[in-house]
């Protein structure tokens, strides 16, 4: 596309280079001739300061908030906001989407990724291709990357979308996080379908949302700024009504758990076991059907919500009948979400991302009910950001668990040994024996040893992730692996 076209609606300039752009980039790192270089003000990082790298790649055309130190031959756009422009030019750019692709937006502070691999698993099982992108990557056919945010950048977003609709997939589920309404990164997305899980606090922090209600006010955006046909909520949430308020949805569907006036609700909601691994069992029930017995194969009765939102996002927006979605979770499975492992002494891990006080309480009183020998809780707390979180999360271990491994999640450039500091001072109030251990490989090791038949160990906060952050580096790490490694070693002849 001409440099002209692409920016004719956010400059006014008639003297553009005739140039032909066929990129859209804001990492100095990827720019080249024919490339759009966006330079990005960043809480840690400002765009600007890139210019130069562009540049000396081939790169001449600039869109960027204030003027450029870059030769003569280099047009430079200036425009108030170019994070907000970024959504725009590669909705142009890569853009249109074929309207037959249906897009579900999942926004909430818990669930996100839970709710979208669910809607992901029922669609797929029924013969309708799926993609999914949040958390846990991007994942579509045979294809699997891993994503830096929930949310990608809208030029990844877009080419991602391209691609799958490219590979013949019918339906996109994306975990939409509040960052990413903030920061425009869905900015022209057509979303078909849009869905609110529950809202807490969190978030919350210098580097994140200034308050509560900024943060409630992202959130807000996804039912009132994009246009959705269909509206779907966890109705017993406090704020699902002001999602709804603020949508001009044609249908709204509010699901819930116990809640008479839903059109999709889930009832006597229990824990049981399935052989030796746990699961939820519940009764579906809609205005229009019989009650549907349901089993789902994983942990916590927070899940059955969920799994409710999921199935009517599969009914009311693919026709997929009530029994058969319901069925069709009967072998679900989410990487890092409540994820049971049984070890061959007759106890069990449980890798799950919570990563605040409140989904690590839920968490830990969920296990509570299947009355373990004991309930070990490993656990830590990202550095640099969201320090509230740390006291928090301290309070809910010691209060539930019988021993508490401190250790590293992200620590990033942060002291570890400090971070840890803030969370002993919260588990120091109780009773609970905990250790402290700072290497978190060291940490998972020495907590599986510890592992007696019938105990319960949580390895909270980093979920599916395969990767430390330390100092400005991403160290390979993963807790299954470790697990797998542990469990093979514990198997040989001594």
């Amino acid at each position: 596309m001409k440099l002209t076209d692409l920016l004719a609606e956010l400059s006014p300039l008639t003297d553009l280079p005739d140039a032909e752009i066929c990129e859209i980039t804001e990492r100095s790192t990827s720019a080249a001739p024919h490339s759009l270089f966006v330079c990005i003000p960043g809480a840690v990082q400002d765009g600007h300061s890139y210019a130069p790298d562009a540049y000396a790649r081939g790169c001449r055309a600039f869109l960027a908030e204030r003027p450029l130190e870059l030769p003569a031959d280099a047009a430079v756009i200036c425009v108030p906001n170019t994070r907000a422009c970024l959504g725009r030019l590669a909705a142009k750019l890569y853009g249109p989407l074929s309207p037959d692709l249906r897009l579900i937006g999942i926004t909430g502070t818990k669930g996100k990724t839970t709710t979208a691999q669910m809607i992901t698993h029922i669609l797929n099982r029924n013969c309708i291709p799926t993609g999914y992108i949040g958390t846990n990557g991007i994942s579509f056919g045979k294809v699997r990357r891993s994503t830096v945010n929930t949310t990608p950048d809208p030029v990844t977003l877009w080419k991602t979308l391209r691609e799958m609709q490219a590979h013949g997939i019918a339906a996109v589920v994306l975990e939409v996080s509040s960052q990413a309404l903030m920061q425009y990164r869905v900015v022209g997305l057509p979303f078909d379908t849009v869905l609110f899980t529950n809202l807490f606090p969190d978030h919350i922090g210098p580097r994140e949302h200034q308050s509560f209600d900024e943060y409630k006010n992202c959130k807000k955006m996804l039912f009132s700024d994009y246009g959705a046909r269909i509206a779907i909520v966890n109705i017993g949430d406090p704020h699902a009504k002001e999602m709804l308020a603020c949508t001009s949805a044609e249908k709204i569907l509010r699901c819930g758990v116990n809640i008479p006036a839903a059109e999709l609700v889930a009832t006597n909601v229990t824990l049981g076991r399935q052989g030796a691994l746990p699961c939820i069992r519940f009764d579906l029930s809609s205005n229009a059907s019989t009650t549907i017995p349901c089993v789902l194969p994983l942990t916590g009765k927070v899940n059955a919500c969920n799994a409710v939102l999921a199935i009517a996002c599969a009914q009311y927006c693919f026709s997929i009948p009530l029994k058969v979605a319901a069925e069709s979770l009967s072998d679900v499975s989410v990487e890092g979400r409540s994820q049971v492992i049984p070890l061959p002494n007759g106890a069990c891990v449980i890798i799950d991302y919570a990563h605040n006080g409140e989904s690590l309480r839920q968490l830990l009183s969920t296990f509570r009910e299947y009355r373990p020998h004991r309930l070990l809780c490993l656990f830590g707390s990202i550095g640099e950001r969201a320090k509230l979180r740390r006291r928090e999360l301290g309070q809910a271990a010691a209060e539930l668990s019988d021993v508490c491994i401190l250790t590293s999640d992200n620590p990033g450039k942060e002291s570890p040994e400090a971070i840890l500091d803030e969370i002993s001072s919260a588990v120091e109030e109780y009773d609970t024996p905990y250790l402290r251990i700072t290497d978190r490989t060291e940490a998972v090791l020495t907590a599986l040893r510890l592992l007696q038949p019938g105990d319960i160990l949580l390895l909270a906060g980093k979920g599916h992730e395969n990767y430390q952050l330390i100092g400005t580096e991403k160290i390979p790490f993963s807790e299954k692996e470790l697990i797998q490694q542990y469990t093979k070693q514990s198997l040989l002849p001594s």
